[in-house]
């Protein structure tokens, strides 16, 4: 017989809570760019500005 195809339940169940956490995390990087885009835009990118420069370890 071909099982190939065949997800057993627990595979599912990782399935489904990777996507739901990936949509959390989408919803939360949405609020965050909602937050920015409700303050004055200079502040904005000078908040980006920092982070991308303790990311790139120049901080």
């Amino acid at each position: 017989m071909h099982t190939g195809g065949k997800l057993d339940v627990e595979d599912l169940l990782k399935l489904v809570l990777i996507l739901v956490v990936v949509l959390l995390a989408l919803q939360i990087i949405g609020l965050f760019i909602d937050i920015l885009a409700s303050i004055s835009p200079l502040v904005a990118v000078v908040i980006v500005v920092l982070i991308l420069a303790y990311f790139l370890d120049y901080i």
